[in-house]
């Protein structure tokens, strides 16, 4: 039995939608309207242990995000398709790349996490590790990654749809797995020939420009990095209309 998921249009271009740490397969749909369905064909999967997959056993590795990926473009009979990650769905990205180069069109990494994984300060990584139990925790990580500049009820809102849409026990073994896999030798040996989009936000401290230079745009031939304006960490619910456009112009370039 493939992923849970939710589709927004029906069009040729199929495009699988890997979400981060903090969503599930709902987590994009402040832009969905803006979304071109005629010509792209949208799936957003819910990772092993969030949303419609809740209480669905895994090991919760970035290998098993991107196999289930695979599984999901075959049970749907996409022969070749384009993928977004964001934040941890962009490490998962990478993992599906290398897996099956051939298969897919155009990467999107939107605040990714590179495939090296992210070296974090001891203070950090308590924060980090104490989300999976402490709503307040997360609420704090979202704060933080977008710049302490938000409504306070925004933030109360992102750290609630984070606590009911994950399981507790994914949520812990999904942050060890994106913070602690590095694969990036391989990555850099592979050296994938596909176009490659690094999409960030101005505000995001630690996802920024500069790590996209030292990791994706140094590791893919192919890539290229725009940095969003007025956005921090979440730009599917900070700048919606901007991310879709962004991508689709991407996407739809021959």
């Amino acid at each position: 039995m493939h992923n849970s998921y939710h589709r927004v249009g029906h069009g040729p271009h199929a495009v699988i939608v890997l979400h981060g740490w903090f969503g599930d397969a709902h987590a994009f749909a402040p832009m969905e309207a803006a979304l071109d369905g005629g010509a792209f064909s949208y799936v957003f999967m819910d990772n092993r242990g969030y949303g419609g997959m809740r209480g669905v056993p895994g090991d919760y590795s970035m290998d098993e995000v991107a196999t289930d990926a695979l599984a999901l473009a075959d049970a749907l009979g996409f022969a070749t398709f384009s993928v977004v990650g964001h934040s941890m769905g962009g490490i998962a990205l990478e993992r599906l790349a290398l897996l099956a180069p051939l298969r897919l069109r155009k990467l999107v990494a939107v605040a990714p996490v590179p495939s090296c994984g992210v070296a974090l300060d001891a203070p950090a990584r308590a924060l980090f590790l104490d989300a999976s139990g402490n709503q307040q925790a997360r609420r704090a990580i979202i704060a933080r990654s977008t710049g302490g500049r938000l409504p306070a009820t925004w933030l109360d809102w992102k750290a609630q749809y984070s606590w009911e849409s994950s399981d507790q026990a994914a949520f812990a073994n999904y942050f060890l797995a994106w913070s602690g896999t590095d694969f990036s030798e391989e990555v850099k040996a592979a050296r994938v020939a596909l176009p490659l989009l690094a999409l960030v936000g101005e505000h995001d401290p630690r996802f920024d420009a500069a790590l996209m230079r030292r990791t994706y745009l140094a590791w893919y031939p192919q890539a290229r990095l725009e940095v969003l304006a007025n956005a921090g960490h979440y730009p599917m619910n900070e700048t919606p209309l901007a991310l879709a456009a962004s991508i689709e112009a991407f996407l739809s370039v021959k």
